[in-house]
């Protein structure tokens, strides 16, 4: 199981990409107790730090790239259902290696100190 701290630098890294809309981004509404029903049995799973935002983020960029016109809402809703927690986490791993540098903007010289081993006093 991922620790917490894991979990949380996964989604932030996830937050940092940018995401364009997606058409089916006018269903939330009505596909919000799905996606906390789906919620709710992570969170079983011991993954209560998922959040609607991250799982809706899941679908629309892994498992709904490509839009199908005319959609009916039981369809979203069984693939809404049908997630496992480590497709979830594996979409989650893969966004973070996505991630931008977090030392890029640091200079030489600072990421040399802070690499330093410390002197024992």
């Amino acid at each position: 199981m991922t620790s917490y701290l894991e979990h949380f630098q996964l989604m932030e890294a996830v937050a940092m990409n940018t995401r364009k809309e997606h058409p089916y981004d006018s269903y939330v509404p009505i596909l919000e107790p799905v996606l906390k029903s789906k919620l709710e049995e992570f969170s079983v799973l011991g993954y209560e730090t998922i959040k609607e935002q991250d799982l809706w983020a899941f679908l629309t960029q892994k498992k709904w790239k490509k839009s199908h016109e005319g959609i009916r809402i039981h369809e979203l809703v069984s693939d809404i259902l049908s997630v496992k927690v480590g497709d979830y986490m594996n979409y989650a791993t893969v966004e973070a290696y996505k991630s931008p540098n977090l030392f890029s903007g640091l200079a030489s010289e600072e990421l040399e100190e802070l690499l330093q081993p410390k002197e024992k006093s």
